[in-house]
């Protein structure tokens, strides 16, 4: 049903949250170099997937839409890179252990509480020793604005829950802040953000 969904939202020729990548990842531009592997998870159509093979980067983009991975590969053709696309559920797909340079998970927050545990572990586990885990989301004031994301409350970041969640992992950068964000039609408007970057130990 959820992968359903997100067909019927990425149905049609414009792209629901816009082409352009995330701009925290961008901000974090230095820490990823040319050559690391990297999991996009939860890319949907591609935008920071792409972004990230621009940079060098040899991405694996992971979504549970169909519709959305093919709009991924076509905008990775537009742009003229590779991109590798998998389309599966998120909270059964094995995704590895110790394989991975850096895990992005921008906007993941379809998880309830227990799934969320889970799904934090697999992409810990998918990391190398060393490697990056890059967050952004939605905290609990985000109800207020209603620019993007969940409306369950329990799905939202707090800056203690993530301290929890990564607290076998060395914390580069922690920054809960309200920021205006353009992202499509998807995304819009002032909106309540949590950023995390984690190393692996």
């Amino acid at each position: 049903m959820a992968a359903n969904m997100w067909d019927e939202r990425y149905a049609g020729d414009d792209y629901h949250f816009g082409t352009a990548p995330n701009a925290f990842l961008v901000t974090q531009r230095s820490l990823l170099k040319p050559g690391m592997r990297c999991l996009a998870v939860a890319d949907g159509e591609g935008r920071n997937g792409v972004w990230l093979a621009e940079q060098g980067l040899q991405v694996v983009s992971v979504d549970s839409s169909a519709v959305a991975a093919a709009k991924a590969r076509k905008l990775a053709q537009e742009r003229g890179v590779a991109l590798d696309v998998e389309v599966a559920d998120l909270l059964s797909w094995d995704c590895g252990e110790s394989c991975f340079d850096a895990v992005v998970a921008i906007f993941i927050q379809f998880a309830s509480p227990e799934q969320r545990a889970r799904l934090f572990a697999h992409l810990k586990r998918a990391l190398k020793p060393g490697g990056l885990l890059l967050v952004q989301g939605y905290t609990p004031r985000q109800l207020d604005f209603r620019s993007g994301g969940p409306a369950l409350a329990d799905n939202l970041y707090t800056e203690a829950m993530l301290r929890s969640a990564f607290a076998d992992m060395g914390i580069v950068h922690l920054s809960e802040h309200v920021s205006f964000i353009s992202e499509g039609s998807g995304h819009y408007g002032v909106s309540a953000l949590l950023d995390v970057v984690a190393r692996k130990r």
